[in-house]
């Protein structure tokens, strides 16, 4: 059976994504706030609790839904409510989920990312890849998110980009101002455009799309990567 992936809109633009396996596992990603996830899980058991990175817009909640659902936390190990510390290479298999991780600096030293692996793969890649675009550096260098990035060369392009954040159509406006548009870019920036006229996720998307759109997966260098994230920065 597939896994359902469900993102949660939590604080102001965050996602908190609930990935269920139809049997035994109910899983969320990030929670940054306790109250959205009680509402998704409509009093559904929930077995654990996935930690990207330790910025409190993604781990906020976490600590509620740790002590009201008596669950295991995963997550780097600078994590205070994380009780299976993670270092990237492991694997995680919760239920019928197998989730491989990965250890990707960058955005900060310790973030990691979890790659859902089957018949419905899907990246949760936290602020490490937005949808178009790539978190900041607030703790990491330009090489480090090259390298990190890189990590995603070999998944599929039918894998499922599930980032922390609703930043796409500000990061397409950015890919735009660049000035190359390709008929990706005009595609995935007026399916965007539909879908969040109708209050609806631009997210997940196939990181074949994103292979085609996003300047941060395509740059071939971290020099050439620095150079987009401060022009990002000052957009």
């Amino acid at each position: 059976m597939s896994a359902v992936i469900t993102p949660i809109k939590a604080l102001k633009d965050n996602y908190v994504w609930l990935v269920q396996d139809g049997a035994e596992a109910c899983v969320v990603i990030d929670p940054g706030e306790a109250a959205p996830v009680e509402e998704a899980l409509s009093g559904q058991a929930l077995t654990a609790i996935l930690l990207t990175h330790h910025h409190a817009d993604h781990i906020g909640g976490a600590e509620a839904l740790q002590q009201r659902y008596q669950v295991p936390v995963y997550g780097p190990k600078d994590i205070a409510v994380v009780d299976h510390p993670l270092v990237g290479g492991e694997s995680v298999q919760l239920g019928e989920l197998s989730l491989r991780v990965l250890a990707t600096p960058g955005h900060t030293l310790d973030h990691l990312v979890y790659v859902l692996e089957g018949d419905k793969p899907a990246l949760f890649s936290g602020d490490t890849l937005f949808s178009a675009g790539s978190g900041r550096l607030f703790e990491g260098t330009a090489e480090q998110l090259f390298k990190s990035l890189r990590q995603f060369d070999g998944l599929a392009d039918s894998t499922l980009v599930c980032p922390g954040h609703e930043y796409t159509e500000g990061n397409l406006a950015f890919v735009a101002s660049l000035g190359n548009e390709t008929e990706a870019l005009r595609v995935r920036t007026q399916d965007v455009k539909v879908l969040r006229a109708e209050g609806l996720p631009s997210v997940p998307v196939p990181l074949g799309v994103e292979r085609k759109v996003n300047p941060f997966l395509m740059a071939g260098s971290g020099e050439e990567l620095a150079r987009l994230r401060a022009l990002k920065d000052q957009f």
